[in-house]
């Protein structure tokens, strides 16, 4: 294992976060805060409980996840397009790193700064809501093998995507919406019969449904589908990221 070329290149996107702090940190910040004020105190006021919870605090886990999703993808996706479009992605495939040490790199810094912003908003949300986790060790798992997961995710958009349109196709016309859509502000459990049903065809309701029950010991699926559809998403990520490394698919010439 080259820990020099991981390092290197993990340490580089890590300081292009320093270099756009407002975007990468505050941003989302002052957005989660937003729902908070508007879902948490606004329509929080008309629905008291949502199994046993608080409605304000019972979307922070939903929150959590939203931006998690979506940092994590657009922060590897990014991290990835940029030296492909500048072509200094040649460097690095011409380097002595292998394609686990460059998927290691890239995809850890973006977890990394997706699992930090989701601490800081965590943090946030104790601001408004009282909050207990009554699973720790679970939900910084979850924490972790979905941000892992989704960086992934992010690392083969970027590779497949050749123009900044393609690279924003999928965050905000996919991820975004299927995490609306996943139970994030609400139970599965209000949903009539037959939209229950369509909604566990949703991917994202496994996530938040998981992360939601490390807080609450509560969720719209059983802990452990959550936990295995988390695995099933990394594996299959995991996969495909190391085969368009290997094959060079939209890499080489």
């Amino acid at each position: 294992m080259n820990w020099h070329a991981v390092r290197a290149i993990y340490l580089f996107e890590m300081a292009r976060t320093k270099r756009t702090l407002l975007q990468s940190v505050l941003a989302p910040v002052i957005t989660t805060t937003l729902y908070f004020v508007v879902f948490g105190s606004a329509i929080g006021a008309r629905i008291p409980e949502v199994e046993g919870v608080s409605y304000g605090a019972f979307i922070v886990p939903g929150l959590i996840m939203l931006n998690l999703l979506t940092q994590s993808v657009s922060n590897a996706s990014f991290g990835i397009f940029f030296p492909k479009f500048s072509r200094t992605i040649y460097e690095i495939l011409s380097a002595p790193v292998s394609h686990f040490e460059i998927v290691l790199s890239f995809v850890g810094a973006a977890a990394t700064k997706a699992v930090i912003l989701s601490v800081i908003i965590l943090a946030t949300a104790t601001l408004f809501v009282p909050l207990r986790i009554e699973h720790p060790v679970w939900m910084i798992g979850f924490l972790l093998l979905t941000a892992v997961s989704f960086s992934l995710l992010g690392f083969i958009l970027g590779i497949w995507a050749d123009n900044f349109e393609k690279l924003q196709l999928v965050p905000l016309l996919i991820i975004t919406p299927l995490t609306f859509l996943g139970g994030s502000f609400y139970s599965i459990d209000m949903l009539p019969a037959a939209w229950r049903t369509v909604s566990l065809f949703n991917p994202v309701v496994y996530l938040v449904s998981g992360f939601r029950w490390s807080f609450y010991g509560s969720g719209d699926v059983p802990v452990g589908v959550s936990l295995a559809m988390t695995l099933l998403f990394l594996t299959v990520f995991v996969a495909l990221a190391t085969w368009m490394l290997r094959t060079g698919y939209r890499l080489k010439p």
